[in-house]
């Protein structure tokens, strides 16, 4: 049984919940919990709870005087200072791998939507139009996609797409194995060669500063001209301005977001392109997900104080 203090700063299955006071742990929830409040209650806690709305700056670690663990309730750990955790000796964990397969879903329905013009043809009906022979779209059987990202997410973005039929073209910041390469019949690359190659791009990295704005104004240019662009991962990976000229001006022949620069988003000039799908970051929204990235972050903060108990 174990005597620490957690806090939940933002919504997790009420099953994890459970799990968390099972093992003995004082659990306290608070899912609209502010900066200022948490400022001001986070000296009590050994472990916090996140999801992406909650930020955990400098400021909030260093008030953290008992604070052990940050657990992030799903993948990205771009809300949270991760240096400022490395200094102090805080641990970080995450449930990159909970999520994967909701992603990946939400990932292949955007790019047939794009293909196909199915948002505009649900809008259009709706409106009693029948405009049959205008919406014509693409076949994505034989078309390079192009991933940036061959994690959790991508890699099961590949192997539906290759049942699919699409030709893979991948990079990454280290090479496949040779193994994993031959089984998605999938060929490495450059980024700058899988720009120039692909059909379609979705990004699946996390967002660093190494990634932040990859793929702005030049990035684009070495685009296809009328190439779609997938973003599922995180907004500011993407230029935001940049994506809106290349989609005006006709070098894009299309976008799909789930994931802004700022979420909410404030640039809906973009958003209201008619050749952009827009969705409020649903990726890992299913109730599958949602229960797993629960239970499996939570296994694994019992796993992390199990650890502490046999080393001391």
């Amino acid at each position: 049984m174990f005597a620490a203090r957690i806090l939940i700063c933002d919504p997790i299955d009420p099953e994890g919940i459970e799990k968390l006071k099972r093992a003995g742990f004082s659990v306290d929830s608070e899912s609209s919990i502010t900066e200022e409040s948490l400022k001001k209650k986070v000296h009590k806690y050994d472990v916090l709870i996140v999801r992406s709305r909650t930020k955990i700056t400098r400021e909030i670690i260093e008030h953290g005087k008992r604070l052990k663990l940050v657990a992030r309730a799903g993948s990205g750990l771009d809300n949270i200072d991760l240096k400022a955790a490395e200094e102090r000796g805080i641990a970080i964990l995450n449930a990159p791998e909970a999520s994967a397969d909701s992603v990946a879903e939400l990932t292949i329905g955007l790019i047939i939507a794009l293909a196909r013009k199915i948002v505009q043809a649900d809008c259009l009906m709706k409106q009693g139009r029948w405009l049959k022979k205008e919406l014509k779209g693409i076949l994505l059987r034989g078309k390079k996609l192009g991933l940036i990202g061959l994690g959790n997410i991508g890699l099961r973005v590949a192997k539906i797409a290759k049942a699919m039929g699409m030709k893979i073209l991948v990079t990454k910041r280290n090479p496949p194995s040779p193994e994993l390469l031959r089984s998605l019949e999938a060929e490495f690359l450059s980024l700058d060669d899988l720009l120039r190659k692909s059909d379609i791009v979705s990004i699946h990295v996390p967002l660093t500063e190494e990634t932040r704005y990859m793929i702005g104004a030049e990035e684009i240019s070495k685009m296809k001209d009328g190439s779609f662009l997938i973003n599922t991962s995180r907004g500011g990976i993407v230029d935001e301005e940049a994506l809106l000229n290349a989609l005006k001006s006709g070098k894009l022949s299309g976008a799909a977001l789930d994931v802004y620069e700022v979420e909410p988003p404030n640039r809906w000039e973009l958003i209201n392109l008619p050749n952009v799908i827009c969705t409020p970051h649903i990726g890992a929204q299913t109730i599958e997900a949602q229960k797993m990235v629960s239970t499996r972050i939570v296994d694994k903060i019992i796993r992390f104080f199990e650890q502490m108990q046999s080393a001391s």
